[in-house]
């Protein structure tokens, strides 16, 4: 074992949240409550970068998965990957549920490198997806009955999306492969397809299937930002969703072996603005609606 890489800080790979495909705590989210949103995304940013570690042997990472766990926690010895968002859970309250979840989701990617079905697949984001919207919704004091339903679908769909704009370099670097075997086999693809300049018709038609599935989950969370009551939370979900939509009908359409599936800067921030204006558009139908709605419940609350 490397001496350089006897912690979770020793192995980061430099990445932030500036560098993700979706934005990262925006300035649309209120000052309040990006600190601890960005203290979850670094906090996750070292556990994935332990799983993506090339040096390091699969136990060596979940060893160092488990230190992190057990930092955030309290129940080892402190962190300075952890301890800020130590801080945040003690100071708002909020349980590290959300952020263990994350890290079991790396602990499989260090032991697991092929997904057999969508099913399977789901499970795995589940862990590695999920949690994340469930956390940024806690954070914001939304109602996890009404918002945490849209939100996985929507957290879903974004992991699969990264999964289909880099399956090549996941196949490249780690040897993982997250397009499901069952999907690859029905259209006579081999994973070794994933190592060639440009994908063939049958695996593009695999990236379109699941492309397909994708857009079902983005059509199932669409109405999240209509239902969320921090109109600033609201609208960088409603540009996120816009994005998703847009890279989910890239993929159906380009190959990202080979080209470009991402927005350039001005595409995304146009793309964000057009998801962002949609939503403020309807926000006042959304009140009048709410207004409608308590005038009902208060009605029938006052009857004998």
């Amino acid at each position: 074992m490397s001496a350089t890489l006897d912690s979770a800080t020793d192995a980061r790979s430099g990445k932030g949240h500036k560098d993700e495909n979706f934005p990262v705590a925006s300035h649309l989210i209120h000052p309040k409550n990006r600190g601890a949103i960005l203290a979850f995304y670094d906090f996750v940013r070292a556990g994935d970068d332990v799983a993506d570690h090339a040096d390091l042997s699969p136990e060596r990472k979940i060893e160092l998965l488990d230190h992190l766990a057990d930092a955030v926690t309290g129940k080892g010895p402190s962190d300075p990957e952890a301890e800020p968002l130590k801080r945040e859970l003690a100071a708002r309250g909020l349980p590290p549920t959300h952020a263990l979840e994350l890290l079991d989701a790396f602990r499989l990617d260090a032991v697991k490198n092929r997904y057999e079905d969508w099913d399977d697949l789901i499970a795995y984001c589940r862990l590695s997806a999920l949690p994340v919207g469930r956390y940024v919704l806690d954070v914001h004091g939304e109602d996890p009955a009404v918002v945490w339903g849209p939100s996985d679908a929507i957290c879903a769909a974004l992991q699969i999306i990264n999964h289909l704009q880099d399956c090549a370099k996941d196949y490249r670097r780690n040897d993982r492969v997250y397009l499901p075997r069952d999907v690859l086999e029905r259209h006579g693809v081999t994973v070794d397809a994933l190592a060639a300049d440009r994908a063939s018709p049958a695996l593009r038609a695999v990236i379109r299937e699941l492309a397909e599935r994708t857009m079902v989950l983005l059509d199932e969370g669409a109405i999240l930002p209509d239902l969320i009551d921090d109109l600033r939370l609201s609208l960088e979900i409603a540009a996120i969703h816009r994005l998703a939509v847009v890279l989910t009908k890239g993929l159906l359409t380009r190959d990202p072996l080979s080209e470009k599936v991402h927005h350039g800067k001005a595409g995304f921030a146009l793309t964000a603005l057009g998801g962002i204006a949609a939503t403020l558009a309807r926000r006042p139908l959304r009140a009048r609606i709410l207004r409608r709605q308590a005038t009902r419940v208060a009605s029938h609350g006052a009857r004998p």
